[in-house]
């Protein structure tokens, strides 16, 4: 018989000791089972609801713990208190995750990775929502429920469908550049480790003084970059589907602690209006000869969770989560996922999903007057829950936490304003050409492999044409290694 000494009693939800774990009660031996077994439903209940919806994107996802550490002064452009000075350093939580697929697909697949980073800061959690690419497919929310429709099951099949992607990327020739990324060599991460991140979005600095800028964020991985071949990840999603959790897990375990050097782009708000192209255009990168990076600081991570459910499924990331110094831009991507995000959790994880410990404020303490709801535990006791009162409540501070946007026109559903080099193929065309001929070849050959299973030829010569336009030779490339496919 084991030692039971140290050990804690098993009991019911409600604290009440189990005397038998191993046997439900029924009525006499053999006999059909007790309603008044309330343990036994008690679990089974429990175990009926263990699982939550899983997320729409996004859905398969790894998440570690560590800290960022100020490494540069950029007071300059920003007055975030964790940005403050060189040597500060704050609690972080980064969650990874591929987009497409459901909660138990394999992690070694051609997908854009996610990049999100929770900011334990002293003045209320910051989270940063971003991906292993610096560009996206469309630059409108209203298309997003369209695209991802594109990327999920068929209604009739129930699988993936070529025909429902390739159709839906040929009628918005903006997604160009970022196919052009998602099927070249970054396209599949050897590991989360191994790569990097970007905001993506054009975010708002402002500093002490008002002055505002427009920033992107980059979080280079010390690691170095290193990715899969398409031969080399379907022979590992076949063996370890898990590989990408179980690499980033192993590793922190192991004292080798993953790391980025976060860098940034700067833009003077004034400079937005005659930048060549538009600024906020999810679709499209700033060429760092315009605007350099600028070191900031080093994220680190160095503590797994102790479980997985807890703290990474239950983790929720919104990029409407500021605080004083930063703010959003007029990217009206980044516009609509402000809603967008933080409603999706609201539908998963309940109204107070801020409450659970993975989300709540690590430095400071949320102080506000939101009550009740589904799980609500009402931490404000009797306090008064309204403002303003005379009882001593929370206040408002009066001091905006990013500065104002100019703006101007009749509402209504406007295309962006039109710059000199607004064009949906210029960027990807440029990528392409940066690439080696071995790297072109390896793009051409994934692209193909896709392309040749679409069944209507008027959308494989609708897609050949944004690769056309944006570079002759990889379009005539695409279209031979398409051909070669189809009638092989």
């Amino acid at each position: 018989m084991s030692d039971t000494t140290s050990r804690a009693v098993l009991t019911t939800e409600s604290g009440a000791p189990v005397a038998d774990n191993q046997n439900s009660a029924t009525a006499g031996p053999g006999g059909p089972l007790l309603i008044q077994d309330q343990y036994l439903f008690e679990k089974l209940a429990r175990f009926n609801r263990e699982r939550i919806p899983e997320r729409v994107v996004h859905a398969r996802g790894s998440g570690a713990y560590g800290s960022f550490e100020v490494t540069a002064d950029v007071s300059r452009y920003t007055k975030a208190h964790f940005l403050a000075e060189p040597g500060r350093r704050t609690e972080v939580f980064a969650r990874f995750s591929t987009v497409a697929g459901n909660l138990g697909a394999a992690d070694a697949v051609r997908d854009p990775r996610g990049f999100a980073l929770k900011f334990y800061t002293e003045q209320g959690n910051y989270d940063l929502v971003g991906n292993n690419t610096p560009v996206f497919f469309i630059k409108d929310p209203s298309k997003f429920p369209d695209f991802i429709h594109t990327q999920k099951r068929d209604p009739y099949t129930g699988i993936q469908e070529a025909d429902n992607v390739w159709d839906f990327w040929s009628l918005s020739p903006e997604v160009t550049h970022q196919v052009t990324w998602l099927f070249g060599d970054r396209g599949i991460p050897a590991s989360y480790r191994h790569m990097d991140g970007f905001s993506s979005h054009t975010y708002q600095w402002v500093n002490a003084q008002g002055e505002a800028f427009w920033v992107k964020y980059h979080f280079k991985t010390d690691q170095g970059i290193r990715n899969l071949s398409a031969d080399e990840a379907a022979a590992i999603a076949g063996v370890d589907p898990d590989s990408h959790q179980r690499d980033l897990r192993e590793a922190i375990d192991a004292g080798r602690f993953p790391s980025w050097t976060l860098k940034v782009q700067v833009m003077p708000v004034a400079e937005a209006a005659q930048y060549r192209f538009n600024p906020f255009d999810l679709t499209k990168v700033w060429p760092h000869e315009d605007y350099p990076l600028i070191e900031v600081g080093r994220l680190t991570l160095d503590r797994n969770p102790e479980n997985v459910f807890a703290e990474v499924e239950q983790s929720a990331f919104s990029p409407a989560n500021f605080v004083p110094g930063i703010g959003p831009s007029p990217d009206k991507m980044l516009q609509g996922r402000l809603f967008a995000y933080a409603d999706a959790h609201r539908y998963r994880l309940g109204v107070n999903h801020t409450q659970l410990a993975v989300n709540a404020p690590h430095a400071t303490t949320a102080s506000n007057h939101g009550r009740d709801g589904a799980m609500a535990s009402n931490a404000g006791g009797r306090a008064k829950n309204y403002e303003p009162n005379s009882f001593g409540g929370p206040y408002e501070t009066g001091e905006p936490l990013w500065a104002p946007t100019e703006v101007s026109g009749p509402t209504g559903t406007h295309a962006a304003a039109v710059h000199a080099e607004d064009n949906d193929f210029v960027q990807a065309g440029n990528l392409y050409r940066l690439m080696s001929e071995d790297e072109k070849e390896r793009l051409v050959a994934g692209l193909a492999g896709g392309l040749a299973q679409v069944t209507r030829d008027d959308i494989v010569e609708r897609a050949l044409g944004n690769f056309r336009a944006a570079d002759a030779d990889y379009g005539a490339r695409l279209e031979a290694a398409v051909k070669a496919l189809r009638n092989g």
